[in-house]
C-alpha cells in the first residue's frame, strides 16, 4: 500500500511544527538539514526524503530544534541572508 500523505507525521504549520525523532535523524543523516551554530538550515544541494514537505524545510530559513521524548519540535527563527 502506498502512503499518499508521506509527511502526515509532521504536525503543525510552517512556522512551528513537530515530527518523529527518527524522521529528524534521517534528515540529518542524508545531509538535508545541517547545524549552523544553535540552529539548523536546509542544504538545498541535498534531496529531501519523500516524507518531507518542502514547505516545512524551505531553503534560506533557520530552525530551532529541541527534542521531547520521541518528537522533535522545530520553530522558524529567521530568514538567512
Amino acid at each position: 500500500m502506498v502512503n499518499e500523505t508521506p509527511y502526515h507525521n509532521i504536525q503543525g504549520d510552517v512556522g512551528s511544527f513537530r515530527l518523529p525523532y527518527r524522521k529528524w535523524r534521517e534528515l540529518l543523516f542524508v545531509g538535508a538539514m545541517v547545524r549552523r551554530g544553535e540552529h539548523y538550515e536546509r542544504d538545498p544541494l541535498r534531496p529531501l526524503p519523500k516524507f518531507s514537505n518542502p514547505e516545512f524545510f524551505a531553503a534560506g530559513v533557520r530552525l530551532r530544534a529541541h527534542r521531547q521524548a520521541d518528537w522533535i519540535f522545530l520553530e522558524r527563527v529567521e530568514e538567512v541572508d
